[in-house]
């Protein structure tokens, strides 16, 4: 006995456009980020959900992480070395600044997870 499903190529379609926005969401964003000197690249700024920032320094400078909260002011969250990893996670509504201290250019590799639609913005140093 065969079943007759008449819509059976838009089940199958519509499952796997779920399954492809599932897994889009769940693997959140991979970078290559370079930050030229006396620069700071400014990640976020009023999400509504928090995220969180796995960082390899891949560069040969240290690379500054600060974090600016939805009411302003920043705190410092880390340094990462040349070579260091680190995992920092950042408020809703926060914005996450990576700044470039040295004379040369910062190279990171970044994984970002959480609420990724967050802005992306290069600024100089020290702007609060």
């Amino acid at each position: 006995m065969r079943i007759f499903l008449p819509f059976r190529p838009v089940v199958i379609a519509t499952c796997a456009a779920v399954f492809l926005l599932v897994t889009a969401c769940w693997a959140g964003i991979t970078s290559n980020l370079l930050i030229e000197p006396g620069k700071q690249f400014a990640l976020g700024g009023g999400q509504l959900g928090a995220f969180r920032v796995v960082a390899h320094n891949v560069g040969k400078v240290p690379v500054e992480i600060k974090e600016r909260p939805r009411g302003g002011g920043n705190f410092g969250k880390t340094t990462l070395a040349p070579g260091a990893r680190g995992t920092l996670r950042f408020m809703a509504g926060s914005t996450a600044l990576l700044l470039n201290p040295s004379a040369q250019q910062a190279r990171l590799d970044l994984k970002i997870t959480g609420d990724t639609r967050l802005s992306m913005t290069y600024e100089a140093n020290g702007k609060q």
